[in-house]
């Protein structure tokens, strides 16, 4: 008698098809865990903290903040690939830009995370740095995505740092390609756009309503900012829709109770990253396991703060300014761990009506939006 048929000896047919079932579960978890395994393995790394002595204080408890830069590198695409999207080889755009710049804040209690876009064309105090070649450069201004372009990821990561005065725990940088492979694992991702786009330069065209677009559509969509006349502004928050749309279909029952999805999901991702040293395989495994049952409304998204969208000063042009009360306010809170968003109550004297129950005011002074869907699958 053969070992499977021995351990199903005895059973009913409805016990046999549930050891059965769980086999396979084990089995499939088995082949995914070495395929995850073999993916963090090749990793790329770059050390983005080397050499840096002051740096802001860690976070108190274990609070944890990712940086998370969207390069416009085109290694890996194949010619099909960039001829669709419109992005020139990479004879014609030699190199990587900071094509986005995402800051996640992660609580403590893993019961919150906050998604913070940093628009690329911020007025930026650079802080010195010395190049590759030893070259010591003085402290100057500039948009804050050429310090990845100047200094790569360890400027960008040193300027930010000084202007938040927010410790950075980790660096992840996904590439085009990771990204296309990651939303075509998912089976594509749904979202609504309240416009018709008609986009010259990405090539996108997509009516008024919903929509479920593959990696490659994905990627026109998280790109295209010139449709609407809000530039680099309305592209942050069509892809911070996008990011809540790809988390509820990556935390959706059909994705979680697909062991295979998962972990082709996660491999697509890491296949194509760059991270510093110290994200190790079971820093990712723990925290998708402490992240697994947060809810969509603990996900909050928004842009930093700013005050000036057309900000022109030593001799940077066309930048964008933090507000001066506003983004030191939010940083704070995000040093502190506290929430964003704050609920309070109210007395009955406060309400529309005397005899009204107390009820309670939600105060959100950064006007952030949740992962939640709403009747569009857009942001509320």
């Amino acid at each position: 008698m053969k070992a499977t048929e021995t351990l199903l000896a005895g059973r009913t047919s409805g016990q046999r098809r549930m050891a059965l079932v769980s086999s396979i579960i084990v089995l499939i978890s088995a082949v995914s865990w070495a395929s995850f395994s073999l993916a963090s393995a090749s990793i790329k790394r770059v050390d983005v903290f080397e050499g840096r002595v002051e740096r802001p204080d860690r976070l108190a408890g274990s609070a944890i903040n990712y940086l998370i830069v969207g390069s416009d590198t085109r290694v890996g695409l194949t010619k099909a690939e960039i001829k669709e999207l419109r992005v020139g080889s990479t004879a014609v755009a030699a190199g990587k830009r900071a094509d986005t710049m995402i800051l996640v804040h992660i609580s403590k209690s893993r019961d919150r995370a906050t998604i913070i876009s940093i628009p690329r064309d911020t007025f930026a105090a650079v802080p010195e740095w010395t190049d590759s070649t030893g070259k010591v450069h003085p402290p100057s201004y500039s948009k804050i995505n050429e310090t990845f372009g100047k200094g790569d990821a360890k400027l960008l990561v040193q300027t930010l740092e000084g202007m938040t005065n927010l410790r950075i725990d980790h660096y992840v940088e996904v590439s085009f390609l990771g990204f296309k492979n990651m939303v075509d694992a998912l089976g594509g991702v749904t979202i609504c756009n309240k416009k018709n786009i008609n986009d010259p330069k990405s090539y996108l065209t997509l009516k008024a309503g919903l929509h479920k677009l593959n990696g490659i559509d994905s990627l026109k969509y998280v790109r295209t900012r010139y449709f609407d006349g809000m530039g680099d502004l309305g592209r942050m928050q069509r892809q911070q829709q996008f990011v809540s749309a790809m988390i509820r279909t990556a935390a959706s029952k059909s994705t979680l109770l697909n062991p295979v999805k998962v972990v082709k999901f996660v491999n697509a991702g890491l296949a194509s990253v760059v991270t510093d040293p110290d994200l190790t395989q079971d820093d990712l495994i723990v925290l998708a396991e402490q992240l697994r049952g947060i809810s969509t409304k603990k996900v909050r998204t928004l842009t930093v703060p700013l005050s000036n969208t057309f900000y022109n000063s030593r001799g940077v042009r066309g930048s964008v300014l933090w507000d001066k009360k506003l983004a030191p306010a939010l940083w704070e809170t995000l040093i502190k761990d506290e929430d964003l968003v704050k609920e309070v109550a109210l007395t009955p004297s406060e309400s529309a009506s005397p005899s009204a129950k107390p009820s309670t005011e939600i105060i959100d002074p950064f006007k952030t939006s949740t992962a939640e869907v709403d009747t569009c699958g857009s942001l509320r």
